[in-house]
């Protein structure tokens, strides 16, 4: 494949990289030639440079395998989930967003000018700027304990969804953490993704309904595939990208701007139900 993001010899770090997005992302950058250490709690099947287990729910685990990591890291991509439903809230949103946030942390240090942190949230985060302020207090916490202790203090706050606020809280770090990682050179994205043919999704859809899981799909019509998740996912992470930082890219077949314009498909169909019960 030709390189025409530049990760040729590339050395990058991939979390989630068993399965789905994650799995999908480790083998474009193996096929563009980026030496990919693949982080996960399951074997990969991807032919990647060097493959480590870790529990993200689980701040030693975390620690030991930065500690196996050499410099310098020229990208990590956020990409590890639960393999569910069903599980905990409190799993999820550790997992989503406390593991992953101090994995990046203490990977920072051994990441130079021109690096990046590319994330994967979701279409489910709309309307995350309606908790900026509490949110803003979780993500002023120091490390992995200090965001556990406030997210025990704070459960009533989150825990209706540990999965929804977990996707909030991402896309409000990217902005939150960019203006200090800038200084250093390096870049924060994510992405948005819509609903996505995983091996997670049709459990999704047992428990949050077939037809709510629907409802967020785009005008495009259709489910994306993993690729399709991957590919915007590796090209934030690429140096050809240099001035994107700090940004939400909804990769979500044109749902979020249909529903800001009301003229998603679901909107249409209340609007419809509304004026018929006027004329009745």
């Amino acid at each position: 494949m030709e390189d025409v993001l530049g990760y040729q010899g590339r050395s990058v770090v991939v979390t989630g990289a068993a399965s789905g997005m994650g799995q999908a992302a480790a083998q474009i950058l193996v096929d563009l030639g980026a030496q990919v250490t693949a982080l996960d709690i399951k074997p990969t099947t991807v032919p990647v440079a060097r493959a480590l287990q870790i529990d993200l729910r689980d701040r030693a685990s975390i620690e030991e395998v930065v500690d196996a990591i050499d410099g310098p890291v020229d990208g990590l991509f956020s990409c590890a989930g639960l393999p569910g439903p069903p599980f905990s809230e409190w799993d999820t949103i550790l997992v989503n967003f406390v593991g992953a946030r101090h994995l990046a942390e203490l990977l920072v240090p051994k990441m130079s000018a021109g690096s990046a942190i590319s994330v994967i949230s979701s279409s489910a985060a709309i309307g995350w700027q309606d908790h900026i302020k509490v949110i803003t207090t979780l993500l002023e916490t120091d490390g992995f304990d200090a965001a556990v202790e406030w997210l025990e203090a704070n459960e009533k706050k989150w825990s209706w969804s540990g999965y929804a606020y977990s996707k909030y809280i991402i896309d409000a770090w990217v902005g939150w953490w960019y203006p200090e990682l800038g200084r250093k050179g390096i870049r924060i994205n994510c992405i948005n993704p819509g609903p996505t043919e995983t091996a997670m999704m049709p459990a999704f859809q047992d428990l949050m309904g077939k037809e709510t899981v629907d409802d967020a799909i785009g005008p495009v019509g259709r489910y994306s595939r993993a690729e399709e998740q991957a590919w915007p996912l590796v090209c934030l992470g690429s140096p050809r990208l240099s001035y994107v930082g700090g940004t939400v890219l909804w990769t979500d077949g044109g749902w979020h701007g249909a529903m800001t314009m009301g003229r998603h498909n679901a909107q249409w169909a209340d609007t419809a139900a509304d004026q018929m019960a006027k004329k009745g």
